[in-house]
């Protein structure tokens, strides 16, 4: 696959992956991508985990599923992202930014409109919402063929320094290069985000991971071969959106978009 064909395909991958192990040349060819990344003075800042252990796995799963459920019951999850969420075709149109939730069950539908009111949040609870979705969470996770820690050297990672700025700048580099080798090879990348959402519950996946004092956990995610077949999750998003080249560029200067 050409870089500009990985480019454009490239997406984060929501739904389950294909039960297969990941091949170790494929798991070789990631890092080693990584690892080209440009950082600062060379400093290759990072070190990954890579977990194929299906009882580390199904830890890991169950920590993201809990995570997930506790945030939308509480109704975090949606006040902390609410800027982000679209829920037509007209609205993520118009925006060109954010998540489109196109997928959910049909009695969930009439209350889309009044989802962050305190209302709806009582009429989701009683229809198991947070449930659903942390059972969707736990069982993607913890049925990924492979997880990934990407850790940052703390002599390097220093937020109040510019080694810091480098370093995340650098990180983001190493991702890339990760995710769009992986799109090459028919595989797919997600952030297993909800339980760095709960400081307790991150806490707990740093000891299963046995991150040293030296190391800070940056992320995990979850890789493994995509299946088109696979059903996708039982309230899903999109996010293929982007802003046009007129919207994003200024000449010279910069000019405010209408």
């Amino acid at each position: 696959m050409e870089l500009k064909e990985s480019i454009l395909k490239r997406r984060t991958a929501n739904k389950a992956f294909l039960q297969k192990a990941v091949d170790e040349k494929h798991i070789r060819e990631l890092i080693e991508a990584a690892n080209r990344a440009p950082s600062h003075f060379n400093s290759q800042p990072w070190d990954f985990i890579i977990v194929t252990d299906p009882a580390i796995r199904k830890e890991i799963g169950k920590i993201a599923g809990e995570s997930m459920k506790e945030l939308i019951a509480k109704g975090e999850f949606f006040n902390r992202y609410l800027k982000y969420f679209r829920f037509s075709q007209q609205d993520i149109d118009k925006r060109k930014t954010g998540i489109h939730i196109d997928r959910m069950p049909k009695y969930l539908k009439p209350f889309v409109e009044k989802v962050f009111s305190d209302s709806a949040l009582k009429i989701m609870k009683l229809l198991q919402v947070p449930t659903l979705l942390g059972r969707d969470q736990r069982k993607i996770v913890e049925g990924a063929p492979m997880l990934l820690g990407f850790m940052l050297k703390k002599e390097e990672y220093k937020p109040w320094e510019k080694s810091g700025i480098y370093s995340l700048i650098s990180m983001g580099a190493a991702l890339q290069n990760m995710w769009l080798t992986a799109t090459s090879l028919g595989m797919g990348l997600q952030f297993v985000s909800t339980p760095m959402e709960i400081p307790e519950n991150w806490e707990k996946i740093l000891k299963i991971l046995r991150v040293p004092d030296t190391h800070e956990l940056m992320a995990v995610y979850r890789i493994g071969y995509m299946d088109e077949k696979t059903r996708r999750n039982t309230i899903d998003w999109v996010s293929d959106e982007r802003r046009t080249f007129e919207d994003l560029v200024s000449w010279n200067y910069y000019e405010k978009k209408e």
